[in-house]
């Protein structure tokens, strides 16, 4: 029951009545297992699409690495030739045990040598990682989202792409974000704008919330060249081990600038600032469009 996706029907379980209608409840129109519910992503990122065409005239293709009858598609010059800002999302499960082939960590290595490219990378959140099973059961409490399992660990796939290109980054936890005093918007970033030398968050206040988002724990002393631009504040009316070893926020937006031999610029945020799914508000549509405009 670990390590996987929910099915269609659970969600429409779980979050009765929202999925309830024929669009999403009636097998013959949409798959009630486990591919049912992934479709749910790809409809939930339509919003970012035709935004990115309205700011930049381009249609935004979207790829699977392995799609859901099995067929790979690697990073190669077929997705990267023509592309200038690359959106690279880890939903692979730890289970899965996906990485990197050397062919695609040279061929991004070498989108990134261009002039005027962004890699924006995010793997998924990292629930249950300890074998201490009261420590996984205070996590579950802590995020409190019934389809997610006592253990849920994501992205190896992008880990081993982040390793390869020597981003000092990890996901760690699944930490549910602190909200605006009744309502369920997050509560407002900390936003470093002294480090943010590009504007890739002006104008932005907030994202949307999720129950269960990464912290992105940066692994060398290097400040320079690693930058945290942005800090959620965690919900602490619910215990946590990162918030019990007296973490208040965690990083939700960290960013390498150009360097290295590296021309391109690299952000590192969760897939859900790019979604519908959970909500999205002007500050998210802002923060869209800075990424479209900023480099």
């Amino acid at each position: 029951m670990d390590n996987r996706f929910s099915t269609m029907a659970e969600v429409r379980r779980v979050l009765w009545p929202d999925y309830e209608s024929p669009q999403w409840a009636d097998p013959r129109r949409f798959q009630q297992g486990i591919a049912g519910s992934l479709e749910l992503f790809f409809w939930a990122w339509v919003k970012f699409q035709q935004v990115m065409e309205e700011v930049t005239g381009n249609k935004v293709p979207m790829f699977q690495r392995v799609d859901q009858a099995g067929f790979t598609l690697p990073l190669d010059e077929r997705v990267l030739a023509d592309a200038d800002t690359l959106l690279i999302f880890g939903l692979d499960h730890n289970v899965t045990e996906q990485e990197a082939a050397p062919e695609e960590i040279e061929a991004v290595r070498a989108f990134l040598e261009r002039e005027g490219t962004c890699l924006v990378m995010g793997p998924h959140h990292d629930v249950g990682h300890s074998p201490d099973l009261k420590e996984r059961a205070q996590e579950y409490a802590h995020h409190g989202d019934a389809l997610v399992p006592r253990q849920q660990r994501f992205g190896g796939y992008t880990r081993s792409l982040m390793k390869g290109l020597g981003i000092p980054v990890e996901n760690r936890w699944g930490l549910r974000p602190a909200v605006v005093e009744g309502t369920n918007r997050s509560a407002p970033l900390t936003v470093m704008g002294e480090l943010d030398t590009r504007g890739w968050l002006t104008g932005v206040q907030n994202f949307n919330f999720h129950m269960h988002l990464p912290h992105y724990a940066v692994t060398t002393e290097d400040s320079r060249s690693v930058r945290v631009l942005a800090k959620q504040p965690i919900d602490r009316t619910r215990p946590h081990p990162f918030t019990d070893a007296g973490n208040t926020e965690f990083n939700a937006l960290v960013w390498l600038p150009p360097g290295n031999g590296r021309a391109g610029d690299v952000l590192v945020a969760d897939s859900t600032i790019f979604s519908t799914l959970f909500g999205a508000d002007e500050s998210l549509v802002r923060f869209w469009k800075n990424l479209a405009t900023a480099h």
